[in-house]
């Protein structure tokens, strides 16, 4: 940060990536106003330094609030993706939502009600590129590539970030962060996953060669704030990490790190689709969650490698922790909290 101590707002406080920037801008010295629905959990956060505004991203009011007054802002709030939400749904939380917060951001920049070197930084997500389909092995997206998201929690996504991008034309000082496949202490989205390989039953999709791009939770912590402090207005910027890894070594990794042997099953993508498609007729009746759905198949059987070259360029963004670390960090942290 560019003050010494600042007011920083921020949407999404209590999620896994929010729960993180929140916890780092209070260990550099800042005051941070989050905004939370009433019956959210706050547990785990200090008494002090958290200023909590009741609200939600639909509401112009507490919007005000959680923004008036306010040196930088940082939305990250959002809906991960899921099997059983809707189009719609992702539709309205992270897209409209998005909107709502540049909106009520740029009323107030417009009235006077910010710092005077005021930025927002939208959370976004490299997902919103899509698959590499038809490239050559090794291809790396970058910033230029076109937006080709496949499924509706990315399309929610790009057209969040086409928000953003409108709204710094028109002299919003946003920028664009994206950060990929974020795991580390904190994060319960992909515990299934560790679960599965201790537990012997995780498998392969196809040949498991294809890649993934796992990213440390402090490295995408300090891309972000990278991009808060001195990133280009409208410009959006890949937060990865060091390398893309096959599923192969991810899982392997997981696996060396529990103390199992590593996965060895392997299922063809279209006996793995015909399954999950089945499994979505049975929860949709049910109204359970499934173990596998279309969309995970889709995310374990393509590949997906991204370069943080421009983030590296121009914010000075390093990338440190490499996967055992990271792998090694987070099973001790799910260990110590009882989850494996």
């Amino acid at each position: 940060m560019n003050q010494s101590t600042a007011t920083v707002a921020i949407t999404g406080a209590t999620g896994f990536l929010g729960r993180a920037l929140t916890r780092r801008l209070l260990d550099e010295g800042h005051t941070v106003r989050a905004l939370a629905r009433p019956t959210t959990d706050r547990s785990g956060f200090p008494a002090e330094g958290v200023e909590w505004v009741a609200g939600d991203l639909d509401d112009p009011d507490s919007l005000r609030a959680l923004i008036d007054g306010a040196d930088h802002i940082i939305h990250a709030a959002g809906m991960l993706g899921e099997f059983g939400v809707s189009e719609e749904t992702y539709q309205r939380v992270n897209a409209e939502g998005t909107r709502n917060v540049l909106a009520a951001t740029a009323a107030a920049l417009a009235d006077g009600r910010l710092g005077p070197n005021a930025r927002l930084l939208h959370v976004g997500s490299a997902g919103v590129l899509g698959p590499i389909r038809g490239r050559p092995d090794g291809c790396l997206f970058d910033e230029t590539m076109p937006l080709a998201p496949s499924n509706a929690y990315e399309r929610s996504k790009a057209l969040a970030e086409s928000y953003a991008r409108e709204f710094a034309l028109a002299g919003l000082p946003a920028v664009i962060a994206r950060p990929e496949f974020v795991y580390g202490p904190g994060d319960l989205h992909v515990l299934g996953l560790f679960r599965a390989v201790q537990r012997g039953v995780f498998f392969y999709i196809g040949s498991g060669r294809n890649h993934c791009h796992p990213t440390f939770i402090d490295d995408a912590v300090d891309g972000m704030l990278a991009c808060l402090e001195r990133g280009r207005a409208g410009q959006a910027y890949q937060i990865a990490g060091p390398r893309s890894v096959s599923f192969r070594e991810l899982a392997g990794t997981m696996a060396a790190e529990l103390g199992v042997a590593p996965p060895r099953l392997r299922l063809p993508r279209a006996l793995a689709l015909l399954g999950a498609a089945g499994l979505e007729v049975v929860g949709n009746a049910i109204g359970r969650a499934i173990p596998l759905s279309r969309t995970g198949v889709a995310f374990f059987s393509e590949d997906r490698r991204f370069t943080s070259a421009k983030a590296e360029r121009e914010l000075g963004y390093r990338p440190r922790v490499d996967l055992r670390e990271g792998i090694a960090k987070t099973v001790a942290w799910y260990r110590n909290e009882g989850l494996l």
